[in-house]
């Protein structure tokens, strides 16, 4: 039974269960978008998502728009990924494939390696294509691939970029602030995250951290209006933005930012994170529920399970809603085979005992 004083956990990767605190900057008074108040409050937001990591501030910055992480993707694909260089992509799930739709809607030339759904990104092959292929530019992949929970080896793929002289661009919306985003060593030249993930925000509000040198003096490379980075850079540079802000996902995303500082950061975000996954994989094992993954592929916050056997994902998911828990499909032709569960969010110790009572309950019949 679902406690009175907790709401729906959300165990989906995205978006998360918020803290009270967080819900609380929601009430605050409502904002204007081209008031001087709003203005200091994106570039507040900005020198935070700067700090997040060690050494980011010095050489990248950030620039905000309103939509989900996907947007942010996109925004960094339409303005950066080159029209006349070539952009490899290196999948292994939906996400990867889909920065691969994008480029191809964009009209973008790219090479796409499509590697299976639970298999670890390619590398042998990525540095194949870097050698034999003159006309690549840059490298474009997932840091977390939520299709399976496995978290992609990007130190490898950066270090490739720095070998052939390749830039990177980091799709990170649900790793930042959940795992090591080391930027200088992986020769990133932009990293797109959002704010409902890891940061523990809402959705409407997602960012993209781009290299500062390349702002100030590369030219767009977007045929698109609102997701062009540049525009967005040059006018945040005051605070104001070109288009109108998400203004309480805004002010939710500072409150967020604020409280994973409070928390001790990423580090601590993530050791927090590995004590509740680590104990979930555990506690289903002993019941006979299978890891889809090897116990070292996954990322500190998020876990895809074999269906138990005779339980259809529907069936699961439904009693599990009844208790006040929400966990999620797999995807494509996985949904018949597989859940996940993301433990990001505000998920309390006693969130995870009543989740694995439920779990004990299902697996007895």
């Amino acid at each position: 039974m679902k406690p009175e004083n907790r709401p729906v956990i959300l165990l989906n990767p995205g978006p998360v269960t918020i803290s009270q605190r967080v819900r609380a900057s929601l009430a605050r008074e409502d904002l204007c978008h081209r008031e001087p108040e709003f203005a200091a409050l994106t570039l507040d937001i900005k020198k935070r998502i700067g700090n997040v990591y060690e050494g980011c501030a010095a050489d990248y910055e950030a620039a905000l728009a309103s939509g989900s992480g996907t947007c942010a993707v996109e925004a960094m694909l339409q303005s950066l990924a080159p029209r006349s260089g070539k952009t490899l992509v290196v999948a292994n799930g939906v996400y990867g494939e889909r920065m691969a739709s994008m480029l191809e809607a964009q009209g973008k030339p790219f090479t796409l390696i499509k590697g299976g759904w639970p298999e670890p990104v390619n590398i042998a092959a990525a540095e194949e294509e870097l050698k034999k292929d003159g006309c690549l530019t840059h490298v474009a992949a997932i840091h977390h691939e939520t299709t399976t929970g496995r978290l992609n080896d990007c130190a490898a793929l950066g270090q490739l970029c720095g070998k052939y002289g390749k830039g990177f661009f980091v799709d990170a919306v649900s790793s930042f602030a959940g795992e090591e985003i080391r930027f200088a060593d992986w020769n990133v030249t932009a990293l797109a995250a959002t704010a409902n993930k890891c940061v523990h925000g809402i959705p409407g509000i997602c960012f993209v951290l781009a290299r500062r040198d390349l702002m100030e003096t590369g030219k767009t490379q977007a045929s698109s209006l609102y997701l062009d980075l540049y525009k967005m850079y040059k006018e945040q540079k005051s605070g104001f933005s070109p288009f109108t802000q998400a203004t309480h996902a805004c002010v939710a995303l500072r409150e967020a930012l604020e409280e994973l500082e409070d928390q001790g950061g990423w580090k601590s975000r993530r050791a927090r994170y590995l004590a509740i996954s680590r104990r979930l994989r555990q506690e289903f094992a002993a019941m006979g529920i299978e890891r889809f993954l090897p116990e070292e592929a996954y990322a500190s916050y998020m876990s895809s399970f074999k269906l138990p056997e005779g339980k259809t994902y529907g069936e699961l998911h439904d009693i599990l809603k009844e208790e006040g828990f929400v966990i999620y499909a797999g995807q494509g032709g996985l949904y018949h085979s597989i859940f996940r569960i993301a433990n990001m969010g505000d998920i309390l110790d006693s969130d995870v005992d009543r989740l694995i009572g439920v779990f004990k309950t299902v697996m007895k019949g």
